[in-house]
């Protein structure tokens, strides 16, 4: 992987002091799909309040347009949702995400196969903000901070993660909210753990994997087209090994083959491709009509142009009639959940549909 940027952010997302830190990581772009992935706070009831505060923070002190891509629950979301945030994620160039609880982020995403969709991002040279709870999933193992903290457990265990880092080098967790001092006369280091149950934890880690710290209101941003880690923000980060740290100090730039040597790595499986080759509205209708993993790739394909007119802004007409002709072969063949999945997706795009006796109608809601 020679491209991309993978940004570590400790916390403080949209607090004022990381606004500089935001906008160095922005001004490498010329143009931007950028991203934002709710998912960490999916459980929440202020899911809405909670984009709409991320969304404002970037238009408002960022002058970027950020996109909620709605993903809070995996064994609640059909197979079309499931693949059509997949492919939101691969054609954005900036994806973004952050608070929340680690383990609920990573009970969604693992069984998506999540990693291979974000390492695509950085594949093709794009970014990878990840703040506080996100920036958990990112190492080889996941924290259970929520468990631990708000719920409380004995002998916590940690969770196989997403192992990102894996795929530059980098076998290790990750802990945001290094130098957390709200506790006051008690311990709330190390993103709430205390520095008793981080030892514990980390004695429970396989050999050679490290722990990677970022302290509070700070960033950890990983170059990879340059291979270095950057210290922006307020603090520091730290690399943690054998009882052995190194700390990452503010405003310098340090070698990731300094912290690669350090430790083994794991090797992370090559990231899997989309198999749809279709291009064109008319190949993507006939092979969304076949079922299996290539036609559910074409429906979602499929929903995607007819919300966005196509590239081009082409006429929507051969579109919707693809995801019409997915529709009654999905009828016919008694598949009812995925027949009303399709006609709210072409809904949502501003397409109303008429069933009637003499078959099934449509206009644009806008003419």
């Amino acid at each position: 992987m020679s491209s991309g940027v993978l940004a570590l952010l400790g916390s403080g997302e949209t607090a004022p002091g990381m606004t500089k830190v935001h906008r160095e990581i922005l001004a490498a772009f010329t143009s931007l799909d950028a991203v934002n992935l709710d998912t960490a706070y999916g459980f929440q009831l202020n899911v809405p309040q909670m984009s709409q505060k991320l969304e404002e923070y970037f238009n408002i002190s960022l002058q970027t347009k950020l996109t909620t891509l709605h993903f809070s629950s995996y064994d609640k979301a059909s197979e079309l949702e499931r693949t059509l945030f997949k492919q939101q994620v691969r054609q954005a160039n900036y994806v973004f995400a952050g608070p929340g609880s680690p383990t609920y982020a990573l009970a969604q995403w693992y069984p998506l196969h999540f990693g291979d969709d974000l390492l695509d991002v950085l594949e093709h040279g794009g970014t990878l903000c990840f703040a506080s709870a996100a920036a958990l999933t990112l190492g080889a193992f996941t924290a259970p901070i929520y468990e631990v903290y708000k719920v409380g457990v004995e002998g916590p265990e940690w969770r196989v993660g997403l192992n990102i880092l894996a795929a530059i080098g980098l076998n290790c967790v990750v802990i945001p909210h290094f130098d957390n001092n709200e506790g006051g006369n008690y311990d709330t280091r190390f993103c709430y753990l205390g520095e008793k149950r981080l030892l514990e934890l980390e004695s429970k880690l396989p050999d050679g994997v490290a722990t990677l710290g970022v302290d509070e209101h700070t960033a950890l941003i990983l170059d990879l087209t340059n291979n270095t880690v950057t210290v922006r923000g307020r603090s520091n980060g730290y690399w943690r090994l054998k009882g052995e740290t190194t700390v990452l100090a503010n405003a310098t730039t340090t070698s990731l083959e300094a912290l690669r040597s350090l430790a083994p790595t794991r090797r992370q499986p090559e990231p899997s491709t989309p198999t749809t080759s279709a291009n064109g509205p008319v190949a993507l209708g006939e092979l969304a009509t076949k079922g299996g993993e290539s036609g559910l790739e074409a429906l979602a394909q499929l929903v995607q142009l007819a919300s966005t007119g196509g590239e081009g802004f082409i006429d929507p007409t051969s579109l919707v009639e693809g995801i019409l002709s997915a529709r009654v072969n999905a009828r016919a063949n008694a598949q009812y959940d995925l027949a009303d999945e399709l006609r709210d997706a072409l809904l949502e795009a501003g397409i109303d549909v008429q069933d009637g006796p003499d078959g099934t109608t449509w206009t644009l809601r806008d003419a």
